[in-house]
This record gives structure tokens, sequence and C-alpha cells, in this order.
């Protein structure tokens, strides 16, 4: 026990079981949050995003898209409160396009967004087949 020089104790030797634990809760609500979260059929607009846990080292890539999104940015408006709900931060790291064929089971990604640039398609495709396992997942740098 560390003492104070006053022969006290001192708060942080007791706190440091409550960052462990805050920690291993954040730790789980970053694991809870799902890797990807498209429309479920049509061509929409996608963003690749790094969520980390706000003061942590913790963190994963996930990928948000919607035809509701006129523009790459309204995905992450949408997004990052949330996230920030969660005591999470995130960062875009690019955008594109995601066609989603439900009865064929194929999704293809491409295309860039104007506003945050060329999202990594090979990372987006991969996180895609965590969620899509039995789909054809294709990518390319094509802009159509």
């Amino acid at each position: 026990m560390l003492l104070s020089v006053l022969g006290r104790p001192l708060l942080s030797a007791r706190l440091s079981g409550a960052f462990s634990i805050t920690s291993a809760a954040m730790a789980e609500a970053l694991a809870k949050i799902p890797v990807v979260e498209i429309d479920s059929e049509g061509t929409f607009k996608y963003i690749l995003l790094t969520v980390k846990v706000k003061d942590g080292d913790g963190h994963k890539d996930i990928v948000r898209g919607t035809k509701s999104a006129e523009y790459h940015n309204h995905i992450f408006e949408k997004v990052n409160p949330a996230m920030e709900a969660l005591g999470m931060e995130c960062k875009c790291l690019g955008g594109g396009k995601i066609e989603h064929n439900s009865q064929e089971k194929k999704l293809r990604v491409f295309g860039e967004s104007t506003a945050f640039g060329k999202a990594d398609h090979s990372v987006s495709a991969e996180k895609l087949k965590s969620a899509f396992s039995d789909y054809e997942i294709t990518w390319s740098d094509d802009k159509k």
C-alpha cells in the first residue's frame, strides 16, 4: 500500500483496480460494435472507419453503408455521435460504393469518396467477408 506523507493511503492505489475494470468494459464495448452495417440491397455509398477506445489502445475497422446517404459525410455524421456515446473515437479512412445483390449473394466494392478519398477496398472486402461469408465479394479501383 502506498502512503502519503501524512501516513494515509493514497487514492491512486485504491483506484487502479477501477481503471482496469473500465478498460475491460471499454474493450467489451468495442468488441460489441458490429464490423459491418450496410443496406440489404442496392448500390450505395459506404465508408471505412477505424473505431478506437478514447484514451486507450483498443481499435478496429468497421464498414458502414446506406442508400439514405446522399454524400459519404452523411454516413460519418450518423456514425460518429453513436460511437462517441459509447466512449469511442472514430476516424474515416475513406469511402466508395457497394453494390449489394442479395438474391445472387454478391457484393462489389468500388469507387471513391470526394470528401474522404478512396477507402482501401481490399480491407473493406475482408470486413464484408466476415459478415457475408457465403457471398461472392469482389473489389476494384474502378470509379463505376
